[in-house]
């Protein structure tokens, strides 16, 4: 078997039991009656604690869907689309912290499911994906259907297997929930042979694992702890990079206690939006590209970066040779991989950030008991006038037209920081991380590091499975919302009643936005015509689509029936419900660092950028 990927990054909140060393006895095995490998596939999802499958049937995997009809505790979500089917596992495991199942057939019904797991990948999200595959003897001969998903899927998979004997289902199903799960989070995919599904096997659930090669570290070491929080004492400008990994690993109560306890500002990245509540005077904002003044500011300006579950990516360092040029770094992540990958690590840790947060609580606290503790006083002073100076805000359309950010800020006031938004990619996900407020972890949920639009739809209503109480906002944009809302006719049918806030500006609008800057306005395909200028003919008509699928379809043009849209919106509990907000075109996205350039570079709004000199 191939050693599983040790990608793990922060793997707390989705962490299963870990495997003991010694390799299990005939006692520790579990006997049933004899079975087909189909049944067996579904007493092990069972025996897993699935209880929910997104997928699509087809030629290689049906024998897996005749014995799934007969269970009584996996409910089977038919989805429209295998893309959709992926999404929805990741939005499931957003919501519930386990792992999302999603299935497919063999061919192109597994390579469908490429995007979502390539999502998952990149944003630690455990997922684990069934897959029928050809016959034995037809793999390798280019049989009708065939494709050769295990090795496809190698790079953007933690894990993944090629089940050729039925008996070994239950072992790899086991192992696979085990993998997505611990560590840092990631996909796993199984893929299984028909024959293995249509032979007879004696069903064994194994009571241990015996994985000698895939052992994650979780506990950090103490030293490098300790010089962490003497590092935090002696430093004058020191800043907490937090990253996705608190989430993952379920650390925003460890979090806030050492924040508070130290005093040191916080910055939440895309990916950890409401880890640290955006109320608390202590936090900056989110970094980066679209990050606020005061979040870029304090990186650039930091003497001392504690980089806790974070990875250093491109759209927060912005051109990485001039980030944060005179800070030093502590690096705290459970994947040794991402630790000084992109910059290197002054005080390096490996470690599960839940523990890594614990243990720097205790050092940082006899540090103090001590004598030794930080003075940023002059730090916050530069901070604050940074938040007061340039605030993240907007400035309403002069002709009229309704404001995008106008939209987002008043669904976050009115729907409140207790339901669930999940977007999809480009200004409408900047905007919703920009302009709703989150104050409890898990409330924002997006595609970071892929990118992928279509993410929302299918997420939205895989993230209202996995926890039906939580009202569940998808915010998408009209380019987003046109690639998976097919899978309304899911929500609708199986009874899924997520709303749907489609932040229509009739173009592909961060795509537009750089055509604007950076090609000298020339429009290249980027108008979709879903909200012309002159509002007469619209392809498509999305509340008319909306109805078309089952669900209500709403519209609204003016920001005087916002709210009163929003709030018939949420009236409404016993289906899917679309809002056509058709906004204005020319909004962009601001603050912004521009591709490649430094984010000493930023601009507020165009042309406009602040001024460093009163910082220095």
């Amino acid at each position: 078997m191939r050693a599983p990927s040790n990608r793990t990054r922060g793997g707390g909140f989705f962490v299963a039991q870990a495997p003991p060393d010694d390799e299990p006895s005939p006692k520790d095995l579990v006997m049933t009656e004899r079975m087909t490998g189909a049944q067996s596939l579904i007493r092990s999802l069972e025996h897993a604690g699935a209880d929910v499958v997104f997928g699509i049937p087809g030629g290689a995997i049906l024998p897996a869907y005749d014995p799934l009809y007969d269970s009584a505790s996996v409910r089977h979500i038919l989805m429209r689309h295998e893309q959709g089917a992926g999404h929805a596992a990741e939005g499931y495991a957003y919501a519930t912290g386990r792992p999302g199942v999603c299935m497919a057939t063999s061919g192109p019904g597994a390579t469908n499911l490429v995007t979502p797991l390539t999502d998952a990948h990149m944003d630690s999200v455990p997922m684990v994906a069934i897959t029928g595959q050809v016959a034995t003897p037809l793999i390798g001969t280019d049989g009708f259907q065939e494709a050769d998903i295990c090795g496809i899927t190698m790079p953007i998979t933690k894990h993944n297997y090629l089940v050729k004997n039925a008996e070994d289902i239950p072992r790899t199903i086991a192992e696979a929930f085990h993998i997505a799960s611990s560590g840092r989070p990631g996909p796993v995919l199984v893929d299984i042979a028909k024959d293995a599904l249509q032979a007879a096997t004696e069903f064994a659930w194994p009571q241990r694992l015996d994985m000698p090669g895939y052992r994650p570290v979780t506990k950090p070491h103490g030293k490098q702890v300790r010089e962490a929080a003497r590092m935090i004492a002696e430093a004058r400008r020191p800043v907490f990079y937090v990253g996705g990994g608190v989430l993952r690993s379920g650390a925003h109560q460890e979090l806030r206690v050492l924040a508070e306890l130290t005093g040191v500002p916080v910055t939440t990245t895309l990916m950890a939006r409401g880890v640290f509540p955006d109320s608390h005077p202590q936090n900056l904002g989110m970094p980066g590209m679209h990050g606020t003044v005061a979040a870029v500011g304090s990186l650039q300006k930091a003497d001392l970066i504690v980089a806790l579950g974070a990875r250093f990516d491109d759209r927060v360092t912005g051109r990485l040779d001039s980030f944060a040029p005179g800070a030093k770094i502590v690096h705290a992540d459970i994947d040794p991989a991402e630790i000084s990958k992109n910059r290197h690590a002054d005080v390096p840790i490996v470690g599960d950030c839940r523990e890594v947060i614990a243990d720097l609580v205790v050092a940082v606290r006899n540090d103090q008991s001590a004598g030794r503790q930080g003075d940023y006083a002059a730090w916050w002073a530069q901070l604050d006038r940074l938040r007061d100076v340039y605030p993240t805000g907007y400035e309403d359309a002069d002709d009229g037209t309704l404001s995008p950010q106008k939209v987002i800020q008043r669904l976050g006031e009115i729907v409140g920081p207790d339901a669930a938004y999940v977007a999809g990619v480009g200004q409408h996900q900047m905007w919703a991380a920009q302009f709703i407020g989150y104050e409890k972890p898990g409330t924002f949920i997006n595609s970071g590091g892929l990118g992928t639009m279509g993410f929302s739809v299918p997420a939205a209503l895989g993230a209202k499975v996995g926890d039906p109480s939580r009202t569940v906002w998808a915010v998408d944009g009209d380019g987003c919302f046109q690639m998976t809302n097919q899978e309304l006719a899911t929500a609708a049918i199986e009874g899924i009643p997520i709303k749907v806030a489609v932040v229509n500006n009739g173009n592909l609008g961060m795509v537009r936005q750089w055509q604007t800057l950076f090609y000298e306005g020339r429009y290249s395909n980027t108008d979709l015509q879903t909200a012309p200028r002159d509002a007469k003919v619209r392809v498509p008509d999305f509340p008319r689509l909306a109805e078309a699928y089952g669900c209500v379809g709403l519209r609204c043009e003016r920001a005087e029936d916002v709210d009163a849209t929003i709030e018939k919106a949420m009236a409404v509990d016993d289906a899917p419900v679309v809002v056509d907000f058709s906004v204005n075109h020319d909004a962009m996205v601001w603050p912004m660092v521009g591709p490649g350039i430094s984010n000493d570079n930023i601009q507020y709004a165009r042309d406009m950028a602040p001024d460093w000199d009163d910082e220095d």
